[in-house]
């Protein structure tokens, strides 16, 4: 008789097991939503399918009747562009910040205390201060997506570079190396699939500081439709704002692990 702990699904038993949850989370909203309806047609805390496909059929294929606009998909490509752009820059920062202070250990000396310091701030903390200094505009909330995930990349490179064994970078020096090679030549290529999986890590974070910024000062976006229409008590609308973030930061962390997977197959070929 096998144990519990040496048991493994098969691919099938593996994906119904995957999808499970879901379906019981579906069927228990299905059975609560039903149920408030039928005490009260008007609630709108559980609204059934129907209700929220309405309204998604009238953010996503109905344009607005003030700015001619489709919102559902304007709002995802405002957020989608703001996201963008902070992690691109909080991982560039990220990328170069960890790759000198791992590999340079003067660098390393006078620049690890500062990022460990700056690490420990919540960025949610200074965002009057970024919204005072930068305005209300695309500028703030780029800057605190930035600001909010850069220290997580930047530490996580720093250990990575610090990880790669001393024997790579004696043998380039025995070939004539200069520090500059090794940085480019020997330690870069190392750093950027785990830069990847970084990233990926900190998106989550990445979608919090986009949805608060968008929420507090805003004009469009995933974040700020949701927090205009709490006012009406309109879930039929934030609920499946909520499931399509889901789902976007999904999709983005799937891309992501492919085209990691897809430019440095040797990373993992040599990790498993």
């Amino acid at each position: 008789m096998k144990r519990l702990i040496n048991l493994k699904p098969t691919p099938p038993l593996k994906l119904g097991l995957a999808l499970l949850p879901f379906v019981l989370l579906a069927i228990l909203y299905a059975v609560g939503s039903n149920a408030r309806l039928a005490a009260n047609p008007d609630d709108k805390l559980l609204p059934s399918a129907s209700q929220m496909g309405d309204a998604i059929n009238r953010m996503a294929l109905e344009p607005s009747k003030r700015t001619g606009e489709y919102l559902f998909w304007a709002d995802t490509l405002s957020s989608l562009q703001r996201l963008a752009k902070g992690v691109l820059i909080a991982a560039t920062l990220g990328l170069l910040i960890g790759l000198f202070t791992g590999s340079l250990p003067m660098i390393g000396a006078g620049m690890s205390p500062l990022l460990t310091v700056v690490s420990l701030i919540p960025p949610l903390a200074i965002l009057p201060i970024l919204f005072i200094v930068f305005g209300l505009g695309e500028l703030s909330k780029v800057i605190l997506i930035a600001i909010g995930i850069t220290p997580f990349i930047a530490r996580d490179m720093q250990r990575r570079a610090e990880e790669i064994p001393a024997e790579q970078l004696v043998k380039a020096q025995t070939l004539g190396a200069n520090s500059a090679q090794i940085l480019v030549r020997v330690m870069l290529p190392q750093l950027l699939p785990r830069l990847i999986e970084s990233v990926r890590l900190s998106l989550g974070a990445g979608w919090l500081f986009l949805i608060s910024a968008e929420a507090i000062a805003a004009t469009d976006g995933l974040g700020y439709r949701i927090f205009l229409v709490r006012r009406y008590l309109s879930m039929d609308v934030i609920l499946p704002y909520v499931a399509w973030i889901t789902l976007l930061a999904f999709l983005v962390d799937q891309i992501l692990a492919w085209s990691n997977r897809r430019l440095f197959p040797w990373h993992f070929q040599n990790n498993g």
